[in-house]
């Protein structure tokens, strides 16, 4: 299941990239920029800033799931049926109500991918796989991973890691670059805000580095979690000292996901204010080159 597909990417890997998103996740982290990628199933978006005035073609086609109180619309996204949401998109002619994730075919992506080959060419580019947590298809990762070296192109991964040792292995062979996040070392606190183990992201990474395979680790940097001297020391020193990698990205928190979660009918859940701390993102990438690593601020 894939939720969207984005050409001419330059952030997610060297060059010009195509960037295939894949749905489901096994962390919750509550400033998820993507939280439509969390569920491996198709899911419900509502923007009212589309609904059109005096339209109720969608409370009579689905009574069961659509309600009208006074002039605002209750989505109860449990209540729609696999055969409701193949015909969303003829029920709601503004868009207001639509549905994220679609099956990956990967023939039909790959003709997609291959339409800008010269700039990846051109660029030293390639294709991207992201998220969600692509290992969390394993199959569909493996199989688009292999039919994009076949073509001749750089592939990349971005994952958390999160995963069984198993749905990452049999990629491995053909990815040329992985983009792995570091959030923490410590279980207490990734516990606690993504509801996952560090464990097993520390003993990936500690595997990864056993096969030799190359990666960059990228460390979101979050308010009252991670974004603190003493957390990004322990972060850098395990990535110096038991990943291989030479490279680490620094990604200051930010909202631009946030209406997101509206779409959904989530609350947000983290801080409301993007970090804002200069001294702790020097401090950050001068740690870093003390380490030994090639430390870069990505936006």
């Amino acid at each position: 299941m894939i939720f969207n597909l984005q050409r001419y990417s330059t952030h997610d890997g060297p060059g010009v990239r195509t960037v295939v998103f894949l749905k489901g996740c096994s962390l919750g982290c509550t400033w998820c920029q993507n939280p439509e990628s969390r569920c491996a199933e198709q899911e419900i978006l509502f923007d009212p800033r589309l609904c059109s005035d005096g339209c109720t073609h969608c409370v009579a086609a689905f009574p069961h799931a659509v309600s009208q109180r006074g002039a605002q619309l209750i989505i109860a996204r449990q209540n729609f049926t696999t055969a409701d949401k193949q015909v969303l998109a003829q029920v709601c002619p503004s868009g207001a109500l639509s549905l994220c994730g679609e099956p990956a075919d990967i023939e039909e992506l790959m003709q997609k991918i291959l339409r800008d080959k010269p700039f990846y060419r051109r660029t030293g580019g390639g294709v991207t796989l992201s998220g969600g947590e692509p290992f969390m298809q394993p199959d569909t990762t493996m199989t688009l991973l292999q039919r994009c070296r076949q073509e001749g192109l750089h592939t990349a991964v971005e994952s958390c890691l999160h995963v069984p040792w198993k749905y990452i292995e049999p990629s491995l062979g053909a990815l040329d670059l992985l983009l792995a996040d570091l959030k923490h070392v410590d279980d207490v606190p990734f516990k606690r805000l993504t509801g996952g183990s560090a464990r097993r992201v520390l003993d990936n990474f500690r595997r990864l580095a056993a096969v030799g395979q190359p990666l960059i680790v990228r460390v979101p940097l979050i308010p009252d979690f991670n974004a603190d001297r003493s957390s990004i020391r322990a972060i850098v020193d395990f990535a110096a000292g038991e990943t291989g990698c030479q490279a680490i990205h620094f990604l200051p928190y930010h909202t631009l996901g946030i209406n997101k979660y509206a779409l959904l009918g989530k609350p947000y859940l983290a801080p409301r204010q993007p970090l804002n701390d200069p001294d702790l993102l020097t401090f950050a990438q001068d740690y870093a080159a003390e380490k030994g690593l090639n430390a870069l601020l990505r936006g």
